[in-house]
């Protein structure tokens, strides 16, 4: 080992005291930049070209319900969605729309189980869709989103689609009568919800056809219809007569766009171009936290 003399290790820790000054300065800077003024958050989320719907199970999910609805005010969103009402206050909600402007895009008035598919639950999808067209009156929600079921023992495919287009036939007049939109949700068997009995948007558009009425269409959630399907912009224009809802995670992770394979500048045209007017449900969990979530938002929506 060769051993210093002393003006390399004088010229030595110079430079070293002058590389650690840099990493210092460039540190200080980078830890130093203010954070996101919240107004000029929320107006450029105001500007953006689409209308997004804050899913309200998910973002800022460690505060209580009504404060994560405050919260999406306050960043610029004036939309929100939500999963079952039950447990929900209801005029808490009720509240918030009246004072605050709040509009309540949808929530899920049917889930999984018990299935549609199985006609043993007709009776019971009935009143339970019936109690939530009144929630849904009460908040002012259009829409509320309807499961079609996981798959049911001893019936094919084809069976349990033709139980929930009967289901279906039994629910749109309730919800042509309080004025509501149900709205179909297809699911994804490869990562998310395997033994379910409805995938992709080809058997929702074949079913919501069938059932014929203005007031039953599709939940096109475009991260379910990613991994089930694909060609995401072409099969939008195929089944445009069934769309109901929009809702968007990107894939993988289903967090937000901007994170994964999709190139969303193009969906989010094609949507508009298509003519749809309504909000697109944020149903994805925020992947670096709310506030970069909302900058890669911003990002996507540039086209």
């Amino acid at each position: 080992m060769r051993l210093l003399d002393r003006r390399t290790l004088i010229a030595a820790s110079a430079a070293l005291a002058s590389a650690s000054h840099s990493f210092a300065s460039r540190a200080g800077a980078f830890c130093l930049q203010p954070a996101p003024d919240p107004d000029e958050v929320a107006a450029r989320v105001r500007q953006l070209k689409t209308r997004f719907a804050v899913n309200a199970e998910i973002w800022w999910g460690a505060l209580p319900f009504e404060q994560r609805v405050e919260q999406a005010l306050a960043h610029g969103f004036d939309g929100i969605e939500f999963w079952p009402w039950r447990n929900k206050d209801l005029a808490a909600l009720e509240k918030l729309a009246k004072d605050k402007g709040v509009k309540f895009a949808q929530f899920t008035a049917w889930g999984f189980e018990p299935g549609l598919c199985n006609p043993d639950n007709h009776a019971k999808a009935v009143e339970e869709v019936r109690a939530a067209c009144k929630a849904a009156q009460r908040i002012g929600a259009p829409m509320m989103t309807v499961v079609a079921g996981n798959n049911q023992k001893g019936m094919t495919t084809e069976q349990m689609h033709a139980h929930v287009t009967t289901g279906l036939k039994l629910l749109a007049p309730i919800a042509e009568e309080h004025g509501v939109m149900l709205i179909l949700e297809p699911m994804n068997g490869r990562v998310d919800h395997p033994g379910h009995c409805l995938y992709g948007s080809e058997a929702a558009v074949r079913i919501c056809r069938e059932v014929n009425s203005k007031h039953v269409k599709i939940n096109w959630d475009l991260y379910h219809m990613q991994l089930a399907e694909g060609d995401l912009c072409g099969r939008l224009k195929d089944g445009l007569d069934q769309l109901g809802y929009v809702q968007v995670a990107d894939t993988p992770g289903r967090n937000e766009p901007g994170t994964g394979e999709i190139h969303w500048p193009r969906v989010f045209r094609a949507v508009a171009e298509l003519g749809y007017k309504g909000y697109i449900g944020l149903e994805c969990w925020p992947k670096d936290g709310e506030a970069q979530a909302i900058e890669r938002l911003i990002a996507a929506d540039q086209w």
